[in-house]
């Protein structure tokens, strides 16, 4: 009997997840991808010049644990590049540097944070404050559902500084989102699984290649073991028959056939992609409760070097981070970019330009050659307060149907950690189906040091 075949609709990195550990256990695999390249949100673009350039810096963590799978899976571990410091600076040309230490977790950081020099006294007061709370509870402090961020900030009485230039700066990079429409516990999540529980978990993991060339090897894995990899290949819908998916319909004309389909794509389409009564159903009638969140991506090419080191993190300016791509060239990543939804593309080099003569001196006397300016509209969902409730499991109440994306239910916020987890988690759905259990997701970094007492509390 042949295997099973599996019809991933969405190359993104949820798509991808599935489709390279569904492959990598026997099944036939058929990705289909509407864009050009691999990667969905997180991928590269061809300017007229021929050159690629990504949509988006991203960077991963060490205690991204199911993403460094991912990379490993997928044979470019080695194409990430990690660092043990984060280096801030903010509008007067002022510079920290937040790394890890000999100490124990969760005290790895405190010799840097101590002498943090862009914050006061009381705000590092305020902030250990609210760190020991988060840490004597394991992670998981009693918060209201519903809470916002900036709402459990104010209640653990944070001072504003301590919130715009601290809380505000690491969790709207983190989350791409404001902390007001921010849920609470993600916030608490990322500082606990990235800053205090484990002192390997702050690595931060940069790619050295572009984005697309990072999936490209994807699809050659995915190939070698039987299956098939479609670019530019739109789906118009699902084809159903006796209450079941049988295959996709192809917008250009054709069908793909297969025992199961994972629709790997954001919560808008996907409503699009199925029969409308399915989509009242509630597993799908509650997915336009889920709002989206922007990102806008500047590179910026100078006549001459205008940075040394490979990235840097600004507190109090619209950018928000600098990556060093090639000295002469930067990218600068904004999170949650709702201010500049109606600003022109001329106005945001503008502002981008202005702000990099604060952050990056050698800049005052270099020329921009020229700007590029990309914007994410809906990069991810939006982890508003209470957006648990309107997220679906991977496995619907079709049986061959499944789910995958950052925006399913996975316990993670909207980042690439959460869109390999349900990746992982529809393959592992399928591969259940067929008799053959198994765990694809990978355990979290175990807290260490001191801080395992208190998880173990």
């Amino acid at each position: 009997m042949p295997p099973p075949h599996v019809v991933v609709v969405g190359g993104g990195l949820a798509g991808l997840a599935a489709s390279v550990a569904l492959a990598g256990h026997g099944i036939g695999v058929s990705l289909l991808e509407k864009n050009p390249r691999l990667g969905g949100r997180a991928t590269s673009y061809r300017l007229p010049s021929g050159e690629y350039i990504d949509n988006c810096q991203h960077v991963t963590l060490r205690c991204c644990t199911n993403l460094e799978d991912f990379f490993r899976r997928a044979g470019v571990a080695d194409k990430i590049r990690y660092y043990d410091q984060l280096l801030f600076s903010d509008s007067k040309g002022s510079r920290g540097r937040i790394k890890s230490s000999w100490l124990p977790a969760p005290f790895h950081l405190v010799p840097s944070f101590a002498a943090f020099p862009l914050l006061t006294l009381q705000d590092k007061y305020s902030i250990a404050r609210a760190m020991l709370r988060i840490v004597r509870s394991g992670g998981s402090p009693k918060i209201p559902d519903g809470t916002s961020m900036l709402d459990w900030l104010h209640q653990e009485k944070q001072t504003p500084a301590a919130i715009d230039h601290f809380w505000r700066v690491v969790l709207v990079s983190a989350l791409n989102e404001h902390l007001d429409r921010t849920e609470a516990r993600y916030g608490v999540l990322v500082f606990w699984k990235a800053f205090l529980s484990n002192s390997a978990g702050f690595g931060v993991g940069v790619p050295a290649v572009p984005l697309a060339d990072l999936y490209a090897s994807c699809a050659e894995r995915i190939e070698k073991q039987g299956g098939q990899v479609r670019t530019r290949c739109s789906v118009g819908s699902v084809c159903w028959s006796d209450g079941k998916g049988i295959g996709v319909r192809l917008e250009g004309g054709g069908e793909v056939c297969g025992d199961y389909v994972v629709l790997a794509v954001p919560s808008d389409r996907l409503l699009k992609l199925i029969p409308a009564e399915i989509g009242r159903t509630e597993t799908f009638g509650n997915l336009s409760q889920l709002s989206v969140s922007p990102i806008t991506g500047v590179h910026m090419w100078f006549n001459r070097a205008v940075m040394e080191e490979p990235f840097l993190t600004s507190i109090d300016h619209t950018i928000q981070w600098i990556f060093n791509r090639s000295k002469q060239y930067v990218q600068i990543v904004i999170s949650a970019s709702h201010a500049l939804s109606h600003r022109s593309q001329q106005e945001i080099v503008d502002i981008c330009r202005h702000e990099l003569n604060d952050l990056l001196p050698a800049a005052r006397e270099a020329s921009l050659l020229r700007a590029v300016v990309i914007r994410e509209t809906a990069a991810t969902f939006s982890p508003a307060p209470g957006c648990d409730r309107w997220r679906p499991s991977q496995q619907t109440p079709v049986p061959n149907l499944f789910l995958a994306g950052d925006w399913t239910s996975t316990g993670w916020p909207a980042t690439m950690e959460s869109a390999v987890r349900s990746g992982y988690q529809a393959a592992e759905g399928i591969l259940s189906r067929e008799g053959s259990p198994l765990s694809l997701i990978r355990p979290e970094l175990p807290p260490s040091g001191v801080a395992r007492w208190f998880a173990r509390k």
